[in-house]
């Protein structure tokens, strides 16, 4: 009240005193003087417009609930204290997520208007159909959506009934790769050349991929002795298997020592006996060398003394005696010919019943035969074939010792590998060729360089 006071215009600051000087200096005639004016009616009249303004009245008549009020606190505290635990949730909910007021703008320059939003295309077209359809509504017509619209509601569609499972038509199934498809049925009569440009027509499967690259089970069951409680018989079947890989692989690995191992002192190779190697056979071939005229020094002077036959013969002119004598041999021993196949065949009606039993031993020993390869190739078919560099070679048989079975499933430990076991059935099934694990391979040469700042001081 004092403050408000102290800002009349009348009064000034005289009424206050002067605040330059000592702060307690003249304060019983500022108070004195105060509360006089206070007092008097028609100067608060005249210069208490805004305390009138504010409490309706003078000062000295106002009641002491406008003057005054009680400081109780915030309620805000209050409210806060009384809250839940749900109730801070909800609010919690409330309130906007730090993304949401970071991408809000926060800019007091409103944003420019984009006058091409609020513009219609052919607004002035639109206006004039509008006010057209406004004309012919007060005469009656009225547009074909909505006329179809009104018929639709004086005219429902009858209600469709909702087919049951019981009164479906089932589809028929039909083989996707026969000729027979009804899929291909609109391809029947055109070119095959446009179908197959067009990728309309599928590709031709071939019968190859009808068949399985082997008859071998993608998943083998485990033998009876790989059980976490196996009888004996069949856990020492087990054990006498894998013994006889670890056997066969001792022996491979014994064979390729003895085969790479140095030889003894006695049986290591000398300069005599490597020179005797590379000259093996050379002495040989020359003690049989001899002067080309040794050997066939007789045989060529018989051959000088004696001329052949053959050519004396064909010197010589046949008689016509010897013609006809030479062509009659000739005509007998065709006759002689034809009789004896006659005489043949006159015989092989009397052996028919011997041609039959060879016919029929023939027949079962080519259908032995038959049988015998169809056998070897059925049991060849569950084995792995060689597709590549590299033979198939089993994986090793998983077994536990005698010590190492348990009594029980929770101390039973895994064994083997899943990724592995599907490789390897990949690999016997033929549907990939063995393979091997990479080996690492240097490509350059390793250099050592020391650096000059760290190089080993030498005296």
């Amino acid at each position: 009240v004092f403050a408000w006071v102290g800002r009349w215009r009348g009064l000034g600051g005289s009424c206050l005193g002067d605040r330059r000087g000592n702060g307690e200096h003249g304060q019983g005639t500022q108070h004195g003087k105060l509360e006089s004016l206070i007092e008097l009616p028609g100067l608060a009249d005249k210069y208490t417009g805004r305390l009138n303004l504010d409490f309706g009245g003078l000062l000295s008549e106002a009641p002491n609930e406008k003057l005054f009020f009680v400081d109780t606190g915030s309620k805000e505290k209050g409210l806060t204290k009384k809250r839940t635990k749900v109730q801070k949730k909800s609010l919690l909910l409330k309130k906007p997520l730090r993304v949401d007021l970071i991408l809000e703008n926060t800019s007091k320059v409103p944003a420019p208007k984009d006058v091409l939003a609020h513009q219609v295309p052919n607004a002035k077209k639109l206006r004039r159909k509008e006010q057209l359809w406004e004309k012919l509504a007060k005469q009656g017509e009225l547009p074909r959506e909505v006329r179809r619209a009104q018929a639709r509601l004086l005219n429902p569609p009858a209600a469709r009934t909702k087919l049951g499972p019981q009164d479906t038509v089932e589809r028929p199934f039909y083989d996707l790769w026969a000729s027979d498809n009804p899929l291909d049925r609109p391809l029947i009569g055109q070119d095959e050349f446009f179908l197959e440009q067009t990728k309309k027509k599928g590709v031709k499967r071939p019968p190859r991929l009808h068949t399985k690259p082997s008859q071998a089970p993608a998943v083998e069951v485990a033998p009876a002795g790989a059980s976490y409680n196996p009888s004996f018989e069949d856990h020492q079947t087990l054990l006498s298997a894998a013994h006889e890989v670890e056997l066969q692989r001792q022996k491979e690995a014994e064979k390729l020592e003895r085969q790479l191992a140095l030889p003894a002192t006695e049986q290591a190779a000398t300069q005599e006996s490597t020179f005797q190697e590379l000259c093996e056979g050379l002495l040989e071939e020359s003690d049989g060398e001899g002067e080309p005229g040794q050997g066939e020094g007789p045989e060529a002077g018989d051959a000088q003394v004696c001329p052949t036959p053959a050519r004396l013969a064909a010197t010589e002119k046949k008689t016509e005696q010897q013609r006809r004598r030479e062509k009659a041999a000739r005509r007998l021993r065709v006759q002689q010919a034809a009789l004896r196949a006659a005489r043949l065949r006159h015989q092989e009606l009397f052996r028919l019943r011997g041609i039959k039993a060879q016919v029929a031993l023939r027949l079962a020993e080519l259908a032995r035969r038959r049988r015998q390869r169809q056998a070897r190739r059925e049991a060849e078919a569950d084995k792995p074939r060689r597709l590549g560099r590299l033979k198939y070679q089993a994986p090793d048989i998983d077994v536990q010792l005698s010590s190492e079975l348990t009594d029980s499933l929770r101390t039973l430990k895994p064994e083997g590998n899943i990724l592995r076991d599907r490789f390897k059935s990949f690999q016997r099934r033929n549907m990939i060729e063995p393979r091997e694990r990479a080996k690492f391979k240097r490509k350059y040469k390793v250099k050592l360089v020391e650096k000059r700042a760290f190089r080993e001081i030498q005296l």
